[in-house]
């Protein structure tokens, strides 16, 4: 690798990046933000195979995330509907439920891009197609995130499972 001009300047080729594949699912990812010692701004640069989806279609309620076609084409699902989308496209996804998102490359190339996104906050992801919510925080002790993932359940109460000091049923 070579060596890094400065710790606030990074270059693309200077990563390794880090690639997960389950099924359908697939990506290689580059966390450029990270290496830079960002704070407030996520950036990434994205590589989705042909037929692939980059992530399970889902939605943020704490974070705005954009991307930016770098190369390639492919079908967005967004909300209800589904966009074709290439190259110098941007989109931005607000947070909410109606904002819901994934991308599949459906070009016969790699799909390249950038993503953005807001690293102030604490954020859930929603899952809709699987029912999953994901929790993910900042831990300020050590600037780690902590993220947790569960399955949609009914709600409980407030104090449920809790030593109230009464008798259950009083």
């Amino acid at each position: 690798m070579p060596t890094r001009r400065h710790p606030q300047v990074v270059n693309i080729d200077e990563l390794e990046p880090d690639e997960q594949v389950e099924g359908r699912f697939g990506f290689k990812e580059k966390q450029l933000g990270d290496p830079c010692g960002a704070k407030a701004l996520g950036f990434n640069w994205m590589e989705v195979q042909p037929g692939k989806t980059a992530f399970p279609y889902h939605y943020h309620t704490g974070i705005e995330e954009g991307l930016y076609i770098l190369e390639g084409s492919g079908e967005l699902r967004i909300g209800q509907d589904r966009v074709a989308v290439r190259q110098g496209d941007y989109i931005a996804f607000p947070a909410g439920p109606d904002h819901a998102h994934c991308l599949t490359n459906t070009g016969g190339q790699p799909l390249r891009y950038l993503s953005f996104s807001d690293r102030t906050g604490t954020d859930i992801v929603g899952y809709p197609d699987s029912k999953k919510f994901a929790f993910k925080a900042l831990n300020g002790s050590n600037g780690s995130w902590v993220r947790k993932l569960i399955r949609d359940q009914p709600s409980v109460g407030y104090f449920d499972g809790e030593d109230t000091g009464v008798e259950p049923g009083k």
